[in-house]
């Protein structure tokens, strides 16, 4: 019979004014849950401070102490709502088997969403995408393309593609509550509103432009490759231990705390196959952060291979040093604001990146001409890429250096 849902995802508020919040996870284990139950958390705006998990192959327990983040107040039904629909079920009636045959069709459908196009057009002003951006997110719309341009009359055309969560936008009434919202915010400035599905032919036309430029390519492929990229905090130090357990391969490590830390090393984790047996986080008020994480290899075994062991450090000191790429490039008179982050392999992008960048400029009071976001393959991993345009009056915000470190700051939590 398995345990209730409700059971499953249980989140306990803070006893006094200040503390965290306690999110209790206990459900049948997969490879990557940890990965995926992060990367909920991050989407609802929610930081990690400490966390334990514990498995024996089969069932899990999980608990995550959590704090809000500034941001509106946490949709908590929903949040639980989705970290419910992120674990495997207790059980299922047809057996384990139908089960995973089910949960390969899910996959497969997550991997290849419907992909609806929004159109709309409004008067512009500053901050205008970041206010739009935010109401997708409201609605739990997720950006795959976009296309944001500016005409001479000062009207901007947005194009988006996007999936929904909720599986509804085919339907009219989420349709009309999507163009709704964003009528709420744009006010009278919004001359017209649109969403169908977008076509084969008409998402390829709204790709990105397969160009990076070679700077970027080169920072990008520089960055695999070395042993940790530079930086002005503290060195992060991983090491793997062998010796500490009979059955177990020990992960340490020792990092500076950012935005999403515990997702990128759950990721790092889940694009090499690594199963974690037992671990705890625990991030100091210093921003120092201690992780522990007694894991195998899926085939059961420990990672005794050296090579697997350098390879596996060293992907997770570059991540938890630069986990974005932020570069201000010229190009002619145009200034453009590259942001990169590595794809998982399951294809699913990190959530938020262009709800900060757009707010990030926002505050610096920086206007966007153009905007889009792509996937280009360097090296030998996939990237997500956004590339923004930027308006005249960057120059009256200060230095290029100032624009690059104030992105950097909101994709990293350090504002």
């Amino acid at each position: 019979m398995g345990i209730p849902s409700d059971d499953v995802v249980i989140i306990r508020p803070p006893e006094r004014p200040g503390e965290p919040s306690l999110i209790t996870i206990s459900c049948p284990d997969k490879t990557g849950l940890g990965c995926d139950l992060c990367r909920v958390i991050l989407l609802f705006g929610l930081n990690i401070v400490r966390g334990d998990f514990s498995t024996d192959g089969k069932w899990c327990y999980v608990l995550f102490w959590v704090v809000e983040r500034g941001r509106k107040a946490t949709r908590w039904a929903l949040l639980k709502k989705r970290l419910i629909a992120a674990c495997p079920p207790a059980s299922s009636p047809l057996g384990i088997d139908s089960y995973y045959f089910n949960r390969r069709q899910e996959t497969a459908t997550e991997q290849n969403p419907q992909v609806f196009l929004l159109m709309f057009s409004c008067y512009d002003r500053m901050g205008l995408l970041h206010d739009v951006t935010e109401v997708l997110c409201e609605l739990e719309l997720t950006i795959r393309r976009v296309k944001v341009s500016t005409t001479p009359d000062g009207r901007v055309v947005d194009l988006f593609l996007v999936t929904d969560t909720r599986e509804l936008l085919h339907t009219k009434n989420r349709k009309d509550e999507a163009c709704t919202q964003l009528s709420a915010v744009l006010g009278d400035s919004m001359c017209s509103c649109d969403i169908e599905l977008a076509s084969a032919e008409l998402a390829e036309c709204l790709q990105a432009s397969s160009f990076l430029p070679p700077s970027v390519t080169e920072d990008l492929i520089t960055l695999e490759f070395q042993e940790e990229p530079s930086s002005s905090l503290p060195r992060s130090s991983v090491s793997v231990d062998n010796s500490l357990s009979h059955a177990h391969s020990l992960i340490q490590i020792q990092c500076h705390d950012h935005k999403g830390l515990l997702y990128d090393i759950m990721r790092t984790l889940k694009d090499y196959n690594i199963q974690i047996s037992y671990g705890r986080f625990n991030a100091a008020e210093n921003g120092n952060c201690n992780i522990d994480l007694f894991v195998v290899q899926n085939d059961g075994k420990k990672i005794v291979d050296s090579n697997k062991q350098k390879a596996l450090c060293s992907r997770l000191r570059m991540e938890l040093s630069c986990s974005l790429r932020v570069n201000l490039i010229s190009r002619g008179p145009d200034t453009e604001l590259i942001v990169a982050n590595p794809v998982e392999l399951s294809g699913k992008g990190r959530p938020l990146v262009f709800f900060d960048i757009t707010l990030a400029l926002k505050i610096l009071k920086i206007r966007i001409f153009l905007a889009e976001i792509g996937r280009h393959v360097v090296g030998d991993r996939e990237w997500e890429v956004y590339r923004v345009h930027l308006g005249d009056d960057h120059e009256l915000c200060g230095s290029r250096d100032k624009i690059v470190e104030a992105v950097t700051k909101m994709l990293m939590g350090w504002h």
